[in-house]
């Protein structure tokens, strides 16, 4: 009997969070890989984590990896961003910052803060692309925009040294004060 998946995830991930019953990890774990052998997303993009960080498994990185790639090739955005993390960071899987870029964009694309972050890392940074400050602020400025911490801050910094932008103090204060104030 397979079960329905969707209950599986949620009961899974509230096993892993230890809502209404207490931190479980081997429950969470059967839950999880019960629904993410159906092929839901969410499910395997979970376990992916759990692999990860190691919680109520070993740590495995492989199979880290190769849930996350499932979840992301379903469109995931939230797994779409850790597996170009994965990609950019040699976890599971060797380090292709091109690969990391092609699944950071798909996530941006989908309104991804962190990915719509990191691409612009990779751009400020010259990983797997050439550096284009321009084109790093315009991914900043889209994070930021939705209040991601550290986007602001390279904001800010990027007006300061006037990187992709003039050289502007008004708004790398106002960058910097968005981003203290959190």
């Amino acid at each position: 009997e397979q079960g329905h998946a969707p209950a599986q995830c949620n009961l899974g991930n509230m096993y892993h969070a230890g809502h209404g019953a207490g931190v479980n990890y081997k429950k969470a774990i059967e839950g999880l890989e019960k629904a993410a052998q159906q092929g839901h997303a969410e499910a395997q993009y979970s376990l992916a984590a759990m692999y990860g960080q190691g919680r109520g498994v070993d740590v495995n990185n492989k199979k880290a990896f190769e849930w996350c790639k499932k979840a992301a090739e379903q469109g995931l955005a939230n797994a779409q961003c850790n597996l170009g993390v994965m990609y950019e960071n040699g976890q599971g899987v060797d380090v292709n910052y091109k690969k990391a870029i092609e699944l950071y964009e798909k996530a941006a694309e989908q309104g991804h803060a962190s990915a719509q972050y990191n691409m612009g890392i990779m751009y400020n940074n010259g990983q797997g692309v050439d550096v284009k400050y321009k084109k790093a602020i315009d991914w900043f400025e889209k994070a930021a925009e939705q209040g991601h911490v550290l986007a602001q801050c390279n904001m800010g910094i990027m007006y300061y040294h006037g990187e992709g932008v003039g050289v502007n103090y008004k708004k790398a204060i106002e960058w910097l004060e968005k981003a203290a104030k959190q």
